[in-house]
C-alpha cells in the first residue's frame, strides 16, 4: 500500500481503539498521534481544524470518527 495513514487519537477514546482494531484487522500500517501524551500532537490536529478524535489522515483525506465504509474506500 502507497498510502500514508495517520490516526489522532486519544488515551479514552473508545472510537480510537475501534479504528485502530479495524486497520490492524485489515493489515494497514499505521502512525499514530496520540493527542492525550503530545501536546504537540494536539496542536497539529488543532491546526487542522479538528477538535475530536479519532481523526485518520489517508494521504490527504481526512475520517473524522470511526466510519468503515469510508476507511474501505480510501484504503
Amino acid at each position: 500500500m502507497d498510502k500514508k495513514v495517520i490516526v489522532y487519537t486519544s488515551n479514552t477514546c473508545p472510537h480510537c481503539f475501534t479504528t485502530k482494531d479495524y486497520l490492524t484487522s485489515k493489515g494497514i500500517e499505521y502512525t499514530e498521534k496520540n493527542v492525550s501524551e503530545s501536546p504537540e500532537y494536539r496542536k497539529e490536529l488543532m491546526s487542522k481544524g479538528f477538535m475530536g478524535v479519532p481523526v485518520v489522515m489517508v494521504d490527504d483525506e481526512a475520517i473524522v470518527g470511526f466510519d468503515k465504509q469510508r476507511l474501505d474506500e480510501l484504503l
